[in-house]
C-alpha cells in the first residue's frame, strides 16, 4: 500500500490487530502513555470515525469542516489575540487552559495507522479540538476531568480507546472524587453527551468571540458542576 499522506505508515490487517492488543494493555497499565493511546484509537477506531463521518456530513457545519479541513496550531490560531480577548469568551477561555497547563495546540501527535485520508483528518481534528473540548465541559486537566471528558467523547463519537478511558479511568479516583463522580459528574455528562450538539460538527474557530456561556447555550449544554 502507497502512503496516502504525509504521516501515514501503512500496515497489514495482522500488523493492526497486534498493534491494537499492545496498544490496549499498555493504555490500560499506564494511562500516561499517549502514544500507545494513539496507537490504540488509530487501529481501532475505523467504524466510529466513518460514524462520525456521516454525521458531519449530513450537519452543514460538520460539512463545512470536512471541506475546509482546518488545522489547529501555533501557526493557524493566532494565540497572542486569543489572549487579548474579553474575560469569559471561548478564546480567552482555551488561552486561559493553555497557559494554566502549560500546553500548546502543536503537542497532538500525527495520525499514522489509519488506511484513509478522510477518516485520517476526522481523526486529526478529535485530537486537535480535544483541549477545546475540556474547555467547553469545563473540566480541569485532572483524572476526574479526563474521565467526565471521555464519557462525553464515547458517547458522541464511540471510539473505542474514549469508552475504555471511560470505564476503566474510574478505577484510579479516590474516595471523594468517585462519590462526585458518581452522584454529580456522571449523571450531568452522560445527559449532555446525548443532549448536545455533536462537537466535531463545531468550528471553533469561528467562535472564539463568543461568551462561553452562550457557546454552551447554542450546543444545548448545560452549564457544568461547580469545582471538579
Amino acid at each position: 500500500m502507497d502512503r496516502l499522506y504525509s504521516s501515514h505508515i501503512p500496515t497489514s490487517f495482522l500488523q493492526k490487530s497486534l498493534l491494537a492488543v499492545g496498544s490496549g494493555i499498555m493504555s490500560i497499565s499506564d494511562p500516561s502513555r499517549d502514544d500507545m493511546i494513539s496507537v490504540f484509537g488509530e487501529t481501532t477506531g475505523s467504524l466510529a470515525l466513518k460514524y462520525i463521518q456521516q454525521k458531519m456530513i449530513l450537519d452543514p457545519e460538520g460539512e463545512q469542516i470536512l471541506r475546509d479541513r482546518p488545522i489547529i496550531n501555533s501557526s493557524t490560531v493566532d494565540l497572542e489575540q486569543l489572549k487579548m480577548l474579553p474575560a469569559g469568551t471561548l478564546g480567552k477561555e482555551y488561552s486561559n487552559f493553555l497557559s494554566k497547563y502549560t500546553l500548546t495546540p502543536d503537542a497532538r501527535r500525527p495520525v499514522n495507522f489509519i488506511d484513509d485520508r478522510d477518516l485520517a483528518y476526522i481523526m486529526r481534528r478529535y485530537r486537535e479540538i480535544h483541549d477545546l473540548t475540556h474547555v467547553t465541559l469545563g473540566m480541569p486537566i485532572n483524572m476526574l476531568g479526563e474521565v467526565t471528558v471521555k464519557w462525553f467523547e464515547g458517547i458522541q463519537y464511540g471510539l473505542p480507546m474514549c469508552v475504555l478511558a471511560a470505564f476503566f479511568g474510574p478505577l484510579r479516583l479516590g474516595p471523594k472524587h468517585t462519590a462526585k463522580y458518581l452522584n454529580i459528574t456522571l449523571p450531568w455528562i452522560v445527559r449532555s453527551a446525548r443532549q448536545s450538539r455533536l462537537l466535531m460538527n463545531i468550528y471553533f474557530e469561528k467562535n472564539w468571540h463568543k461568551p462561553i456561556t452562550q457557546f454552551r447555550h447554542e450546543l444545548n449544554l448545560k452549564e457544568p458542576p461547580p469545582k471538579v
